[in-house]
């Protein structure tokens, strides 16, 4: 039986990655440990019902067809290629699916995570914030998610590349309005999972799948979270297993910045542009660079702040000194500004299209 085959039947058969990682290293590959039998799979940790399912263990015909196609992958726990960030987790899973470019999770990694129901400034923001990522480079990782996951992977594509990490099997996609975003990942990028092929979304794969995220990136920022979310998960693994971890603040208003400003009550770095982590992570990144044996793991290198100009016109430049970080309305913006609603709303609409505004339910606030 070929490797990727056995590796794939032990995966199937052991639901316990603890017991998969002791039994693939103590093993020369995955067809010995799988032809070392119930003695030696005991004394791995496995059960006797585990045992007896794996002596009766068939493979799906859809697992085949899956690993057959070129640009599928299955890393193990033995192998050389499986991501030595992710290795250094006490849990690490035993084994990886990816769909696309495995070496790609050798790179410098940041995970940008956040609530599914962002406000328009913080879409905004992941979407940003990962494009300068991406430029600076670093690959982007997120959860594919709606809200927060899907701008920041969104906004990496539109410079480079980004990974996806999914609760479902490398061949589903939850959600399921994501799928054409799935693909492209897969097509110029890696989509990456834990679970076999024709796993479903479940709740408790959420979790498992957070600490994939976490434990592949240098660092974690988080955009938007509320009080009780996926992505506070994500950035307390993020925290326990030695990473760097930034969140950004918000308005004191918005139900999705308290649990960003918990974070940061708990001793996250705030973070007011990219460049920040940027910065932050360059000296992480070229720290472990030679203890990770130097495979695509570079210096992240610094990058320039960019600020948006102000307007040359003089009543433009009132309403943009009008215009703060939090929306606010047109009236309040013509009670700040002295100008009229219908000079405000023509310059306002200029702006937006300029891409220097953004504008969520009437209210109107600086594109960061």
């Amino acid at each position: 039986m070929e490797p990727a085959r056995a590796l794939l039947l032990l995966v199937r058969s052991i639901a316990s990655p603890s017991a998969l990682r002791i039994l693939l290293e103590r093993s020369a590959c995955p067809v010995e440990a799988l032809a070392a039998g119930p003695r030696a799979w005991r004394e791995c940790g496995l059960g006797d019902d585990a045992v007896a399912e794996l002596q009766r263990a068939r493979l799906p015909a859809g697992d085949l067809a899956w690993l057959d196609h070129p640009r599928h992958h299955l890393i193990g726990w033995h192998d050389g290629d499986y991501p030595a960030l992710l290795r250094r987790l006490a849990n690490a899973p035993a084994a990886l699916f990816v769909d696309g470019d495995p070496d790609l999770l050798w790179h410098p990694q940041v995970a940008v995570v956040g609530t599914r129901l962002p406000s328009a400034g913080g879409r905004e923001h992941a979407r940003r914030f990962a494009q300068a990522f991406t430029r600076a480079g670093l690959a982007v990782t997120s959860g594919l998610a709606e809200g927060v996951d899907t701008a920041a992977h969104l906004g990496a594509m539109e410079v480079g590349r980004t990974i996806a990490v999914v609760g479902t099997g490398p061949d589903g996609c939850f959600p399921s309005c994501n799928v054409d975003l799935l693909q492209r990942i897969a097509d110029n990028g890696a989509v990456v999972s834990e679970f076999p092929p024709g796993t479903r979304a479940r709740r408790e794969h959420f979790p498992r799948r957070n600490r994939v995220i976490a434990g592949l990136s240098l660092g974690t920022v988080v955009i938007e979270a509320a009080r009780r979310s996926g992505a506070l998960i994500t950035a307390r693994m993020a925290a326990d297993a030695g990473r760097e971890v930034y969140a950004l603040p918000g308005s004191i208003l918005n139900p999705a910045a308290r649990g960003c400003h918990r974070l940061i009550r708990d001793g996250a770095g705030l973070v007011e542009s990219p460049e920040e982590v940027i910065a932050g992570l360059a000296p992480v990144a070229a720290g472990l660079a030679d203890a990770l044996r130097g495979r695509l793991l570079v210096s992240v290198p610094g990058a320039a702040h960019a600020s948006a100009d102000e307007p040359e016109d003089p009543e433009a430049r009132q309403l943009w000194s009008a215009l703060d970080h939090d929306p606010a309305n047109v009236d309040r913006l013509a009670e700040r500004s002295g100008l009229t609603v219908a000079v405000l709303s023509s310059m306002l609409l200029a702006m937006e299209l300029d891409g220097r505004v953004v504008v969520d339910h009437g209210r109107y606030a600086r594109r960061m």
